[in-house]
């Protein structure tokens, strides 16, 4: 579950009081996330950039209500990683649509900026995605991925049901980017299961086998080997 901010606060207060050089760990600790899976998604609303019909546009929380949606937040407009991730978002928008998951996407950039990025990047040619403009920080904090010292997001990517609760977060620093394709497999997993009841072993994909928990979780237990091999799980 989340933290209670204002007690991890007080509490970080009260440490450097009573020892100054504890500083840094206690800043450590309060600007560390918690994990927001099976929590209800932050509410937001921002002003963001529609790269569909090439105009700017305002996005509130509540347009998602009711649908499955990933918010995804990337360092920068104008860097380098960031327009391969977009991009292969882009090129996936079809089977996400598919899939009746709407995409969202946020940079701590203005939405002028997004406009000049999409217009100006190669990559970026026949953009359909939506990109929130997070100026202030806002919404980056609400999830727990903003970079304070740089101003600037982690790359997160959170996954939320009809239900607005988020079922899935992957966070990770600047560097390295992030693969459209396994998270367009855990989106069927997800889906799957929800809508099934039943669980999914690692690296399932539609058509693979699940596990059966719900009938037989008393033979199961202990003894998961006698349902699928690990040669079925990797295939």
């Amino acid at each position: 579950m989340a933290c209670d901010t204002n007690k991890v606060e007080a509490i970080a207060s009260e440490t450097v009081q009573d020892n100054p050089n504890n500083e840094m760990k206690t800043q450590e600790k309060k600007n560390m996330s918690s994990s927001l899976v099976l929590q209800k998604a932050p509410s937001f609303k921002m002003d963001a950039y529609n790269a569909k019909t090439g105009h700017f546009t305002s996005v509130n929380s509540e347009d998602y209500q009711g649908k499955w949606h990933v918010v995804c937040f990337y360092p920068a407009d104008f860097t380098f990683v960031c327009p391969t991730e977009i991009a292969a978002m882009n090129a996936k928008y079809d089977e996400f649509q598919e899939l009746g998951v709407e995409i969202l996407a946020v940079s701590t950039d203005t939405k002028f900026s997004h406009k000049r990025f999409v217009e100006t990047e190669p990559l970026l040619a026949g953009l359909k995605l939506t990109i929130g403009a997070d100026p202030t920080g806002t919404v980056s904090r609400a999830f727990g991925v903003m970079i304070e010292e740089e101003g600037i997001a982690l790359r997160g990517r959170f996954l939320i049901n009809p239900e607005g609760v988020c079922v899935a977060q992957e966070v990770q620093a600047p560097m390295v980017g992030r693969n459209v394709n396994e998270f367009l497999r855990q989106v069927r997993a997800w889906q799957h299961a929800s809508k099934t009841g039943e669980v999914c072993p690692a690296g399932w994909r539609p058509g693979k086998k699940t596990l059966p928990v719900a009938t037989d979780v008393e033979k199961m237990t202990g003894r998961v080997g006698d349902y699928i091999t690990i040669e079925e799980i990797l295939s």
